[in-house]
Order: structure tokens, then sequence, then C-alpha cells
């Protein structure tokens, strides 16, 4: 499956990141000593179920590098559309793609398991569109302070993942208003309850909406076919988006960082012991005449 990964984003004076960013995409904040995209780009590299990466907002000026084969695609200025540009990209590369993964670029944390872990277990079924939440206890476990928005359900409080699995014919499809409309209220689970549906909404605010519920409800809407993942990883729903995110991003890789560095250091160690120590020659036997 090949991976889209949406970077085109660039922080407004008045948004809370823009004091690190300064114009420039938000892709290409220091996270650790790297771009936050190039720790997106190494967990797509390490996955076994991703075969391309299309990125969507970036060019090759950047320097980015990537364990798979990499296509770059301009910003088209809104989410939608860079979604389309990128599944139209995924089919010009394979006519016969079906599906792809849509990554978002602040979502630093995560590594090649969890990208295969997404992938597989989406494939599974053979529905439309696949979306990743995450149970507050798990991320808060994972992230103390992170400060998600959380969407409570009868059943269990979530947020939304940023690492997805869409059918390619329903992203390039031409009925765009509904999707423009759930992309820009995305940070909102009241204004998205709405869009689907008031009586949703009155669900979702007397505490009596299921995720099940929620999921058949939207689809229904929508008239497509779909499932809520709860996904074990929180790494999935850690997106950057205030400074303090990115603090805590900043933080967390660079520890992995350090452990990496231990790590390879006892391999290293590990490895000169195991080598066989070389044998001196022995001196030469000198016969008397």
């Amino acid at each position: 499956m090949d991976a889209i990964v949406t970077a085109g984003g660039v922080p407004l004076p008045e948004e809370p990141l823009y004091d690190a960013t300064r114009g420039n995409p938000k892709a290409l904040v220091d996270v650790a000593g790297k771009p936050m995209v190039q720790w997106v780009l190494d967990a797509l590299s390490e996955a076994q179920s991703v075969d391309n990466v299309i990125i969507v907002g970036l060019t090759e000026k950047t320097g980015l590098k990537c364990g798979k084969k990499m296509y770059f695609v301009s910003n088209q200025g809104k989410m939608v559309e860079n979604l389309q540009a990128g599944a139209r990209k995924a089919l010009e590369i394979n006519k016969k793609a079906e599906y792809v993964l849509l990554v978002s670029s602040d979502i630093p944390a995560i590594n090649g398991e969890m990208v295969d872990w997404v992938v597989n277990k989406a494939m599974e079924t053979k529905l439309d569109v696949y979306y990743n939440v995450i149970q507050r206890e798990v991320m808060e476990k994972r992230f103390p302070g992170s400060k998600r928005t959380w969407t409570r359900l009868k059943d269990m409080e979530v947020c939304g993942g940023d690492m997805n699995v869409g059918r390619i014919k329903l992203i390039t499809t031409d009925e765009t208003n509904m999707w423009e409309k759930i992309t820009n209220s995305r940070k909102s689970p009241l204004k998205q309850a709405a869009l689907i549906g008031f009586d949703t909404a009155f669900l979702l605010l007397t505490g009596k909406l299921t995720l099940e519920k929620a999921e058949t409800n939207i689809m229904n809407r929508l008239k497509i076919t779909g499932k809520a993942i709860v996904c074990p990883y929180a790494e999935v729903g850690m997106d950057v988006d205030k400074p303090h995110q990115l603090e805590i991003m900043r933080a967390d890789l660079k520890k992995r960082l350090k452990k990496t560095e231990k790590t390879d250091r006892m391999k290293a160690g590990k490895v000169e012991k195991a080598a066989p120590a070389k044998k001196k020659a022995s001196p030469r036997k000198t016969t008397k005449k």
C-alpha cells in the first residue's frame, strides 16, 4: 500500500505554532535534531506494509530521506484537495491501487510496527474508510499532559488518530462539499456531530452515544462503509498542534535517540568481544647446518 503524507500546513501568525515555525511548513520544524516529518518518513521506511511514499506540500529541495521511493506533490491549498492530489498520484504510480494510507506529518512518535498494525487491521475487511481512535487512558498514560480534544462517548472517551486508511475512489470523488466541512471542523467533536446529523449530536451531548452507534450513524449519513478502530498506540493520535505538545515530542524523541545510541554501543561492544583474537605467529624453527 502507498502512503500519502500531508505536509502542506504553514501556521499563521495568530496560530499557536507560529513562533516555532515563522512562516515555514510545520512539517519541517525541528524535533530532536530532525524535521518533524522526517520521523514520520523513518517510520514508513521501517514498515513492511508500505510500498511508496507520496509527500503533499513539500519539494525535493527539503532534503528529506526515505527508505521507500518518494514522490512529491505540490500544496493544493486545502486538506481535501491535498488528499485528492495524493490519491491521484497513487493511481498514477499503480492504476490497480485500491487503498492508500493517510498519514499526517505531525505525528513524529510513530514507528514501523504501528504503521503495519494500522494497515493490517484495516485490511481485515474491505470497507471504504478506516478511522483510528485512541482511548483517553491510553493517551494520558503514554503522554501525560498532552491535553488532547476528547469526544466523550457512552462507553469511552476518545481522540482521533492521524493515520488512517481510505479507498482511493472515495477520496477522489467529486463530492467534496461534505468532506470539506468535516475536515474544516475536525478539531471540534460537536461541530462534526452536527454535520452528520442532529440526532447524533443530541446523543453525544446527553452521553448516550456509543462508538458503535456513532460509526453506524456517520456511515449511513455519508452513504459509505467504514469502521472506527480503537488503536492501542497513543503515538498515532499524538499530533503536534500546540507549543506544549511540540516540547513533549522533543523530549520524548530525544530519549528515544539516547536509547538507540546506547543499544548501538552495546551491540558494537558485543561484536568486539565476540571477534576471535588473532593468533600470534609462532617463531620459525631453524636447523643448524
